[in-house]
């Protein structure tokens, strides 16, 4: 059997004062109630030599508060990836004193009530609601009225009625097509992946990538329509460099899409970046393996968990949507056009 847990009251008793004095001086409330130095180390020095520990289930049935975070999410937190948003909301919520609570729904509608009423029964003080792909969704009516944020999802209305992080998709599009100008490209420059309006990234970084080109009297080639899989891209690359097409640049709207991208080209006999530069987003691990390294614009996963919990447990302030940069990071796939 587990050792029994010391109590405040032999925690006063070892120290001779009251059970009242004992808890003022562990709750940091020896000033305004005015207990004398000596009282206080004796209490401190007593806790310590009986390991005491406050119980916090008893503190929160009398406060009604916890302490702690529910982030709720469809699959987030069972991807490598974008498990870092996990990552820096448990930083934030340690940052602040509270307990991060966990739950995947798979999206199913029905396990999601379950998961969240499960959470309510254990009082958790507030709930941060995720999503693995950027989207539009509706908050759960078990939430309405309780302190949410929303991680890389949004509602629909010009008023938001939670803090929404997500990142910033349009300016990453811009990014993208910059960072092709300022090598040089102007022309020859094409997009690959399946640009399809119910995607909320494709269609985002694709009107980024416009505008960017547009800025300096330049727009896309073209489309090479594929899956975001590497297989896919593989396919409808090798088809379109077998019909005779010859890019200067492809933006790939992922990693996954690049890497296909890149077998490709090389079995076209086509040198990165030499021939063919190549740029993509998400900057996931495989952007760093790929050979040439891959440039890519990244998903700021960590900052986005992190922004979402600080926003929850921070200083009040009006709900707004908060987009958070996507930097580009520069390896060796982008260079400037060849002389054709």
């Amino acid at each position: 059997m587990p050792p029994q847990r010391a109590t405040l009251l032999q925690v006063a008793q070892r120290a001779g004062v009251s059970r009242s004095t004992a808890s003022f001086v562990l709750a940091g409330r020896h000033l305004d109630m005015r207990i004398s130095e000596d009282a206080r180390q004796r209490v401190l020095r007593a806790a310590q030599e009986l390991d005491y520990r406050p119980n916090l289930m008893a503190r929160s049935l009398r406060t009604k508060v916890t302490r702690t975070v529910a982030l709720v999410s469809d699959t987030l937190a069972s991807d490598p990836y974008a498990g870092r948003a996990i990552n820096g909301s448990l930083a934030a919520a340690v940052a602040h004193g509270h307990l991060l609570f966990i739950g995947e729904t798979e999206g199913d509608p029905v396990v999601e009530e379950k998961m969240i009423s499960d959470f309510l029964d254990r009082q958790v003080d507030a709930f941060v609601y995720a999503s693995m792909f950027t989207r539009y969704v509706r908050v759960p009516k078990q939430l309405k009225g309780r302190p949410v944020v929303l991680l890389n999802c949004l509602t629909r209305g010009s008023q938001p009625a939670q803090h929404q992080i997500v990142p910033d998709e349009l300016a990453a599009g811009w990014s993208a097509a910059t960072t092709l100008l300022e090598a040089g490209h102007s022309g020859g420059i094409h997009l690959v992946g399946n640009p399809g309006e119910h995607v909320f990234a494709a269609r985002e970084r694709l009107a980024g990538i416009r505008e960017g080109l547009h800025t300096a009297g330049a727009r896309l080639a073209g489309t090479i329509e594929c899956e975001w899989w590497p297989d896919s891209a593989y396919e409808a690359v090798s088809r379109a460099l077998a019909e005779g097409l010859l890019p200067r640049a492809l933006i790939c709207l992922n990693d996954r899409i690049a890497l296909g991208a890149y077998q490709a080209l090389r079995e076209a006999g086509l040198i990165i970046p030499d021939d063919v530069s190549v740029i993509s987003f998400d900057d996931s691990e495989l952007a760093a393996w790929l050979r040439p390294q891959l440039t890519s614009i990244s998903l700021p996963h960590y900052q986005l968990g992190w922004q979402a919990v600080e926003k929850l447990l921070g200083p009040p302030t009006g709900p707004a949507v908060h987009r958070l940069p996507m930097p580009v990071r520069r390896r060796a796939s982008v260079a400037k056009p060849p002389v054709r």
